[in-house]
């Protein structure tokens, strides 16, 4: 694997991940109702660290392969709406809007996985937890869009 194109691809995951530290769940989020099954609050960090890393490996072993370009641009789509939910959700407040980009995230994180097979099933495994993870965000999205109608922004 090419370590430079690893922490290129990494270095953008670090962009999209600095978006949870300028719009934290706060106050507001905690005061939202929510499902039994939402995980717990340490999950999230660990969770996100092994999906960036396991991102930036996929975007890197296939970014030296020949027509691996739609592959790469679809993984520019899905970083694109990962940075994007977080504002909108906690900052915006607007878990309608949210539930949007997620459901966006979902598909761009389903295609940038199916792209990423063709060309090494390696990378595309490496991309299953993370369509997992952002299939049960979808789905708490919408439970606590469901749950609050009265802090629906």
């Amino acid at each position: 694997m090419d370590f430079v194109l690893f922490f290129t691809f990494l270095a953008a995951c670090g962009a999209a991940a600095a978006t949870g530290a300028l719009f934290s769940p706060g106050d507001w989020y905690r005061g939202l109702r929510k499902p039994v099954w939402t995980p717990p609050d340490w999950l999230f960090p660990v969770a996100w660290t092994t999906m960036y890393l396991c991102m930036s490996a996929a975007a890197a072993r296939v970014a030296v392969l020949p027509d691996a370009g739609q592959a790469l641009a679809l993984w520019s789509v899905q970083i694109a709406f990962n940075a994007l939910w977080t504002p909108v959700f906690f900052g915006l407040k607007r878990m309608g809007a949210g539930l949007v980009v997620v459901l966006c995230l979902w598909l761009a994180v389903a295609l940038t996985m199916l792209a990423l097979w063709q060309l090494d099933r390696i990378a595309g495994l490496l991309f299953a937890p993370y369509l997992t993870w952002v299939t049960v965000a979808s789905a708490l999205n919408a439970t606590v869009w469901r749950m609050n109608p009265e802090a629906r922004g």
